[in-house]
């Protein structure tokens, strides 16, 4: 009776047994992690900073703003900007819809990319969205360009140990000439097109439809004023260099093309603008033995860009 009244006793005794602990302390603990995610290893560290680094950077595009959405109208154009790569958010595809050629083709393409929603809409609906234009039962939606920051188009550059070569467009207008800068500036290995706000081409489909596909993985930046934008490229060591008719240095005579560049092209008709022409370090001209009076800004920058990169190999 004694012994039981001692096992129901509320007293603590010695326990028998670790109840499992030793055997789970002998246990062993995985694979050893690598040296990346081991707390104070020297590789460790690096890698830290440079999620600090990435956190801290802005990332690449965006900090441009946005442009505005666009609608392509029309059978002709809806399969062009297609076959082009132009970005598109939806085709919206008129009921009862004659089935022909060109339409089959923009169903087909928009299955072949993917991401493109497809909606079938009543006629009336259409012709709302298209202010009455003749979309022929195709429209295509394309999303607002998200443009980069002036800045980020420098830092990919050095980002890449390399110096920058870009190209800014002052007043020109026609979205057709700055898909053209744009595929030049992708073909010979510059770093991006910067463009103003106001009063100036920005990336539409015809722009991307121009570049023949350099708009993918060429930047388009937007500067709020054009003239800031540059003379924040001169305080960071880049040299501008602006394309005039009357400008004092011959192209092919230029050694600053080999180093970090802006190369400003104006308008057609107008060329640079008073406030751009002054904060230019160099004014430059391109040589024309056949008496023409200006290049348009897509064939101008592309044989500046051509004597930069070959002083650069």
């Amino acid at each position: 009776m004694a012994a039981n009244n001692r096992r129901m006793s509320g007293k603590k005794g010695a326990q028998i047994g670790s109840g499992g602990q030793r055997r789970r302390g002998l246990e062993g603990k995985g694979p050893t992690p690598p040296a990346e995610m081991r707390k104070g290893h020297k590789k460790n560290r690096i890698a830290n900073a440079k999620t600090k680094q990435t956190v801290r950077r802005p990332a690449p595009r965006g900090r441009g703003g946005k442009g505005t959405s666009e609608l392509v109208v029309g059978r002709n154009p809806v399969v062009e900007a297609l076959r082009e790569g132009v970005p598109a958010s939806t085709l919206y595809v008129q009921q009862f819809i004659d089935n022909d050629e060109r339409v089959r083709e923009a169903l087909q393409l928009v299955a072949e990319r993917g991401g493109i929603n497809l909606m079938e809409a009543p006629r009336p609906e259409l012709d709302r969205m298209t202010n009455g234009l003749n979309h022929q039962g195709l429209v295509l939606q394309v999303p607002p360009y998200e443009y980069a920051h002036p800045e980020d188009l420098a830092e990919a550059a050095y980002d890449e140990g390399v110096d920058p070569l870009i190209v800014a467009l002052d007043g020109v207008t026609d979205p057709r000439n700055l898909g053209a800068v744009v595929r030049s500036v992708s073909a010979f290995g510059g770093h991006g097109v910067v463009v103003p706000e106001r009063r100036a081409a920005g990336m539409t489909a015809g722009a991307w439809k121009t570049s023949a596909g350099a708009a993918a993985r060429t930047p388009v930046a937007r500067a709020t004023n054009l003239t800031r934008a540059l003379e924040a490229y001169k305080k960071a060591g880049i040299v501008i260099i602006g394309l005039a008719a009357d400008g004092e240095h011959e192209v092919g005579d230029l050694e600053a093309l080999s180093g970090p560049v802006v190369i400003v092209v104006g308008s057609e008709g107008k060329g640079l603008s008073r406030l751009v022409g002054e904060t230019c370090d160099y004014r430059v001209r391109i040589p024309m033995p056949g008496g023409a009076e200006s290049l348009n800004a897509g064939v101008a920058a592309g044989i500046v860009l051509y004597e930069a990169a070959r002083q650069r190999a």
